[in-house]
């Protein structure tokens, strides 16, 4: 394929993309869901457990005249994840552009219940290491065979900024995050010389999803404070910048991590 050829596959506009959302039964995985739905692409929406969440999702989209299915995958299982991308290319007729990876395992951000370090088991790591890294690892590699038809792809992988400002030590949750980055850059290396582009979009504490919702008020009040903007992110804001990289206007980025918490981390 031709640099011309490359170029032009990676400007894909949006409204002509299908672009997979992990996690997307709910959260910040279906305010993304819906970002993208807004702006005319068609979605696979991915969900474990919620199957309701996610066909109603789904069904909201095509009532508006957009294209949506709801999949349900574990992630972490690579078998799961392979059958999931057929069961999207049978359903679209089109390989998959875009892959968000915004699945999460369980997990409250709550400081007063979080494990300290001298009391957390490597076991902790090890489960959100595997719903973080190998859950991206898994998507990833099962979008290639589709990329490569299509001449590029889009990778955008959920991360925090804890990883520059641990203010709270999630220690299980944040260095898997840092791990996810790492991994971001190093895909981005190896795989840009066949059009592929990962990037990573950074939050802080969002307001409000079903992981933040047993945060006290007040540290809501502090970050709000905190913050440049003097305001808490929302998913929908955040949303807005994962949409960024999947558009055509993100064609020379990748390898990058953007941090969208209204100006709380400058990093």
């Amino acid at each position: 394929m031709s640099n011309a050829q490359a170029f032009t596959t990676a400007a894909m506009p949006l409204d002509q993309q299908l672009v997979l959302v992990t996690g997307a039964g709910r959260g910040v995985g279906a305010a993304i869901a819906k970002a993208f739905a807004h702006v005319g692409a068609s979605l696979v929406i991915n969900y474990r457990y919620s199957a309701d969440a996610a066909e109603e999702l789904a069904e909201a989209v095509r009532a508006r005249g957009g294209r949506a299915a709801a999949i349900e995958a574990d992630v972490t299982d690579d078998r799961a994840v392979d059958a999931m991308f057929e069961a999207a290319q049978a359903e679209f007729g089109t390989p998959v552009s875009t892959v968000v990876n915004s699945a999460l395992l369980d997990y409250t951000f709550n400081g007063d219940d979080r494990q300290p370090a001298d009391e957390i088991d490597w076991e902790d790591l090890a489960l959100q290491f595997r719903g973080t890294v190998g859950a991206a690892m898994n998507t990833i590699q099962a979008a290639m065979h589709g990329f490569r038809e299509i001449g590029s792809g889009r990778v955008i992988n959920i991360g925090t900024n804890l990883v520059q400002n641990p203010v709270v030590p999630y220690h299980d949750y944040t260095a898997a995050k840092a791990a996810l980055l790492s991994l971001t850059r190093t895909f981005a290396r190896d795989l840009g010389p066949i059009g592929v582009r990962v990037n990573m979009v950074s939050g802080g504490l969002l307001r409000t999803t079903d992981a933040s919702a047993a945060t006290p008020e007040e540290v809501f009040d502090g970050i709000a404070e905190a913050s440049a903007l003097g305001h808490v992110t929302t998913p929908e804001e955040f949303a807005s910048a994962v949409v960024f990289f999947a558009s055509p206007g993100s064609r020379a980025v990748t390898g990058q991590n953007l941090i969208v918490d209204n100006g709380l981390v400058m990093k």
